[in-house]
């Protein structure tokens, strides 16, 4: 029999607020070697004590939700797209009807131009109402309400490939932080919740994000003339066992999982904000779970400076134009864009020709 709904008192700016919690006692993660078995109510108490800090990171972000309303088990599939209906967890980038009066949202576009108004946290209870519905990790724009078409972040993904780990990732993010240092630059890094490491930078919100984009791409092909173990092939067969710095994960409608989320992984781990000295401290990232991160408030949250200075991206942009390679390729689902090479794995060029714009033509 399922069990009685809770109410959670939620503290927020305006004062305290109370969410309806359903089926409290939902398993969400069940217990690992390192962790209990985390129940929905557990689950929705976290983000209500981490609230403060998970405002600092996403306030007033338009944020897609990463639902998993039954809770999250090795095995289960996030749909691939709306179709794909028999999937356990899924992508709500629409609010969906019924929200409490309190819940806000922003109304975004995306590359199809079509518009949606997404979740906009603007006090804690609204993260905790997500929770409750099922969301473990949050995906915030890179952008805030007053301007959903101008980043102020800049985001750098470095997402091991096949053959790398964690500790090489670290190497790299030490590399990453020194070059954007010698660029007058200020990064902030956390774990992705699994083997990767985020770097954000704050960002005076005044470029396209075809600028972000492109920032991000210089600052790759830097990183990679000073790491041998980087890469920015957009291809995987041309990755090799190196990290790839994802610039596509600054395109419009590409998000990143926020500072403090919940991911489906085993045993609840969190993607974590962390000073560099403790990021290079680091021996396993699942040690960063819903258990122990609550914990670490206590010395004060790694991110709390990051809005008091916006930095220029002039010094990237100008890695882009001057290193050499061009323009590279967008996601799949995105419109050709100007300048694209053929979208087209390298491997299978060799039947066919392409014109400028990319085009196939047959001999």
């Amino acid at each position: 029999m399922a069990s009685k709904a809770q109410l959670l008192t939620v503290a927020g700016p305006e004062g305290d607020r109370e969410v309806r919690v359903s089926s409290p006692d939902r398993v969400i993660y069940e217990a690992t070697d390192r962790t209990p078995a985390i129940t929905k109510l557990e689950v929705c108490e976290y983000v209500a004590a981490m609230g403060e800090a998970f405002m600092r990171a996403i306030g007033e972000r338009p944020t897609a939700m990463e639902r998993w309303p039954n809770g999250w088990r090795e095995g289960m599939r996030l749909a691939v797209g709306p179709q794909d209906r028999d999937a356990d967890g899924f992508y709500q980038k629409r609010l969906p009807k019924g929200a409490p009066d309190f819940i806000e949202t922003a109304r975004i576009t995306f590359p199809s131009g079509r518009p949606a108004d997404e979740l906009c946290p603007t006090e804690p209870a609204a993260l905790v109402w997500a929770a409750q519905m099922g969301t473990l990790t949050f995906h915030p724009w890179p952008v805030r309400r007053a301007d959903v078409d101008h980043p102020d972040e800049l985001r750098l993904d470095l997402d091991p490939q096949p053959g790398t780990d964690f500790a090489d990732a670290q190497r790299v993010a030490a590399v990453a932080r020194r070059l954007l240092e010698e660029l007058g630059l200020r990064g902030y890094a956390k774990t992705s919740g699994n083997r990767g490491i985020h770097i954000y930078v704050r960002i005076e919100p005044r470029y396209t994000f075809e600028d972000v984009r492109h920032a991000a791409i210089g600052f790759g092909r830097e990183l990679a003339r000073r790491d041998e173990g980087v890469t920015v092939a957009w291809w995987k067969e041309e990755r090799g066992e190196r990290i790839f710095v994802d610039f596509n994960q600054n395109n419009r409608d590409r998000t990143i999982a926020s500072a403090w989320s919940l991911r489906a992984k085993p045993g609840a781990p969190v993607s974590t904000p962390l000073t560099w000295e403790e990021l290079a401290e680091v021996r396993d990232p699942r040690e960063l779970n819903l258990t122990t991160v609550p914990a670490r408030m206590a010395d004060g949250d790694p991110w709390a400076g990051m809005d008091d200075e916006a930095f220029s991206l002039d010094p990237l942009l100008d890695l882009w134009e001057t290193l050499p390679g061009g323009e590279l390729n967008f996601p799949p689902d995105y419109p050709k864009m100007p300048g694209e090479p053929p979208r087209v794995q390298p491997s299978k060029k060799v039947a066919a020709h392409w014109d400028e714009q990319g085009n196939r033509v047959d001999d």
